[in-house]
């Protein structure tokens, strides 16, 4: 009986010891109201933390009397600090702490034992200016993440976007000035990727995926918050880069493959200052590759610096930037003729042998290209934030273009070759300022975006003119004879630097400078009027201000353009099931233009309104089964207005007035049914047709821009959890499309390029820090072509072999 008083005694004890130490709990949700799990919660200067659990809650027990600063970080979104202090054996418990997403810079490196769905990224601060999740954002959207490019093994920007639902290139990047990046079709337009981190990031070359987060195709016209520069009717494409992130690690990385190719990769992150929050990261990529054809090879070099800088909890600092010098010779496509017939009416007639270049590697151009972006933010407040941006591009280029065309002439399926020398560059400023905001008016929760951009592209072009060097064949024969001279010649045209120089000294040399401006104001709130029920209503107006060729002040003219945007969305289950509706609206500035025949009189000049693409669209979005099934249904119609086409009764006079029709629907599949296994599929058919025009030529006909009317891709890469094969994995998939024109015309009539199916494989082993892999591409070696009026043949079967190293 003693020994057990003796015992209660020191239980009562021991329990009077333990309640004079404190405890603090609370609650973290994102800006929805949903709870975050694994959210990391720490106690600055002691060893004490913990993770939210299912519910968000967490709670750190022990405390002693004193002043203590939580910590709290969280993969994607804003790193808070909150400031509490404890005395006497309270139990203190938080108000609901809310994480922002975000361009997050300094975010805690998490390592995930499981992260699920690992080819869906749907949560993004660019697509709508805001921090919306995918399943409350009215608008559609494709994410091709960076674990889905690994898995892929994928080296070139242009097998990328190969995951894009609807999306289907076009032509290949020529890097001739101005344009010289790749054009892909979408949604039934011709589209460029000119966006870095949601601003203007140009290119005259292709974008090395290096340093690639991942890459956001958003559908349908955008201009309301981007504006008309850097987006088309259907979408535009924007690539989110690799940012600093706490903590010291990197990745080193190097294929080779069939075709000459090589590329080896650096990824290295470090703090310059713990104590200051100050972070540096570099990506950097050597890459050298041939062609599968008898010439023709890229080589380039390429560094990505960023560093971010934590003033504090409410003032932070990025710097990005990209550099590239890029070397290549430009792909030599057969430009068909566009205002007669081709004698081919299709590639069996042709006779292409499309192993032949029809150039040489001594023919080349330089694309050096650089992108740099600051960011600033400040938290104004607890509802408010201030977002500074600033971009700069520049892009050139240096070297010889050439291309063949059909002018029908000389027969025999004869193309002549015209060439140049290019001296070409472009410079782009863009400054943004965005104030974000989330609070509620009465019981309403509102989430604003308030902004003014300007925008600035000078363009210096200082090219020769282009000479006739030669005549091709499809099977390889050549010719001398000019087909704009009445002799038959037979001179012999070297492809060599020097055999060029000496027929482009004759040329004259451009000597052109142009410049514009654009001064926009733009707003968006997302108006929640239930926690399942919001809207979207958006409104650009968009200032065109053109200076045009610098040495002629006629080409000069200003537009005002509004652009409206509106979208509705319903969660019959919150955060998995959403059923939305949206209006869009795309514009184009169109230049005045010299009409009438000069033989009349003097010409005069007529202004034109700009054109109009506006969208209507409907669909379903799903997450479910915790995150293990993604999946976008859509149905679109766009309708572009007040196109500007020249007059078939006269080649000196512009009609506006024509219409052109885009509708299909679009299914995108992202799933992890099983732990290891990923899949990734998409569908997408579009109607495209020149509905209205007083040009008979496009009247009722595909535009050739629209590319195929259907398009498919499917991914799925699965690797073993236990046993003898843990590690190990596989990866099948397969992209491909319809039929398409490469021309469409009254007068040509119809030249079709078939349709294909490319079949895709891998194998791998996934270990602690390294990962060794072979791919295999266009396994049954199909031979298939791309082009718009052109025809441009694709790369056949091809082997890659990969090993990175993670520290």
């Amino acid at each position: 009986m003693k020994n057990y008083l003796l015992f209660l005694s020191f239980i009562v004890f021991t329990n009077i010891l333990c309640s004079q130490e404190s405890t603090v709990s609370g609650l973290i949700t994102d800006n929805n109201q949903s709870p975050l799990l694994g959210v990391n919660v720490l106690i600055k200067n002691t060893t004490k933390g913990t993770q939210t659990n299912i519910n968000g809650e967490f709670i750190i027990t022990n405390l002693t009397d004193g002043a203590y600063t939580l910590s709290i970080t969280y993969l994607g979104f804003k790193n808070r600090e909150i400031s509490f202090s404890v005395k006497k054996a309270q139990e203190i418990t938080l108000p609901t702490i809310i994480l922002y997403e975000g361009n997050e810079i300094l975010s805690e490196v998490v390592v995930e034992g499981e992260r699920r769905n690992k080819f869906s990224r749907k949560e993004t601060a660019y697509v709508s200016k805001l921090p919306l999740k995918d399943i409350e954002n009215s608008q559609v959207y494709s994410t091709v993440t960076t674990e889905l490019l690994k898995s892929q093994v994928v080296t070139s920007f242009d097998d990328a976007l190969k995951n894009a639902t609807g999306v289907e290139n076009l032509w290949a990047s020529t890097g001739r000035g101005g344009d010289g990046a790749g054009y892909f079709s979408l949604r039934g337009f011709s589209v460029q990727p000119q966006l870095v981190n949601g601003l203007p990031g140009l290119t005259n070359g292709t974008i090395n995926p290096a340093n690639i987060e991942r890459i956001e195709v958003l559908k349908g016209p955008s201009a309301t918050l981007f504006g008309n520069a850097v987006s088309s009717y259907g979408g535009l494409i924007n690539v989110v880069t690799k940012k600093p992130y706490v903590g010291t690690g990197g990745e080193v990385s190097f294929t080779s493959g069939t075709y000459g190719l090589n590329q080896i990769i650096g990824d290295f992150n470090t703090a310059l200052s713990k104590e200051n929050n100050l972070y540096f990261r570099v990506n950097t990529a050597y890459t050298t590759e041939q062609s599968f054809q008898d010439a023709g090879f890229r080589k380039s070099f390429f560094v990505a610096p960023s560093l971010s800088y934590k003033v504090n909890n409410n003032l932070s600092f990025s710097f990005y930037g990209e550099i590239t010098q890029a070397e290549q010779t430009n792909p030599t496509f057969l430009f068909l003729n566009r205002s007669a017939p081709t004698e081919a009416s299709n590639l069996e007639e042709l006779g292409y042998n499309n192993k032949l270049s029809f150039t040489s590697n001594d023919l080349t151009l330089e694309n050096p290209t650089q992108n740099y972006r600051i960011e600033m933010d400040y938290k104004l407040s607890d509802t408010w934030q201030s977002q500074s941006l600033v971009s700069k591009s520049s892009t050139s280029t240096s070297g010889y273009y050439s291309y063949l065309f059909d002018y029908g002439i000389l027969g025999g399926n004869t193309f002549s070759r015209f060439i140049n020398k290019q001296n070409a560059n472009t410079q782009t400023t863009d400054i943004q300022q965005n104030f974000i905001g989330d609070f509620k008016i009465a019981s309403l929760r509102n989430r604003v975006v308030i902004g003014v951009d300007y925008f600035n592209q000078t363009q210096t072009d200082n090219s020769t003119g282009y000479a006739f060097y030669g005549n091709i064949t499809p099977n390889g024969g050549s010719n001398g004879d000019n087909p704009f001279t009445p002799e038959v010649e037979g001179a012999s045209f070297p492809l060599s630097s020097s055999g060029v120089d000496a027929v482009l000294a004759s040329q004259g040399v451009s000597n052109i400078k142009s410049k514009f401006h654009i001064y926009s104001v733009y707003a968006s709130d997302v108006v929640n009027f239930t926690e399942n029920l919001s809207a979207m209503v958006g409104l650009r107006l968009d200032r065109f201000d053109n200076e045009g060729n610098l040495s002629n002040i006629e080409d000069d003219y200003d537009q005002t353009t509004f652009s409206p945007k509106f979208g509705i969305l319903f969660q019959p289950i919150k955060d998995k099931v959403s059923i939305f509706g949206n209006y869009q609206n795309g514009f184009t500035n169109v230049a005045p233009q010299l009409v009438g025949n000069p033989e009349n009189g003097p010409q005069t000049l007529q202004i034109f309104d700009p054109e109009q693409a506006n969208q209507f669209e409907f669909g379903v979005k799903t997450n479910v089964f915790n995150n293990r099934l993604n999946a976008t249904i859509s149905y679109y119609d766009i309708k572009v207005k007040d196109r500007v086409i020249t007059d078939p009764s006269s080649p000196f006079n512009k009609i506006q007035g024509g219409e052109v029709v885009s509708k299909g629907f679009e299914i995108e599949l992202n799933a992890n049914p099983i732990k290891g296994l990923n899949v990734r599929a998409g569908f997408s058919k579009n109607h495209s047709e020149t509905t209205k025009s007083d040009n008979t030529e496009i009247l009722n006909r595909r535009p050739l821009e629209a590319g195929p009317e259907i398009s498919y891709n499917f991914w799925a890469n699965y690797e073993f959890q236990e046993g003898n094969l843990k590690g190990f994995g596989l990866g099948l998939g397969l992209n491909g499309s319809s039929e398409r024109f490469a021309i469409n015309y009254e007068s040509t009539g119809e030249f079709i390029l078939p349709s294909y199916t490319i079949a895709n494989a891998s194998v791998f082993y996934q270990a602690n820090n390294y990962r060794l892999g072979l791919k295999l591409n266009n396994a049954f070696n199909k031979e298939y072509y791309k082009g718009w009026t052109t025809i441009s043949p694709q790369t056949p079967r091809a082997l890659l072999a990969n090993i990175s190293y993670q520290f």
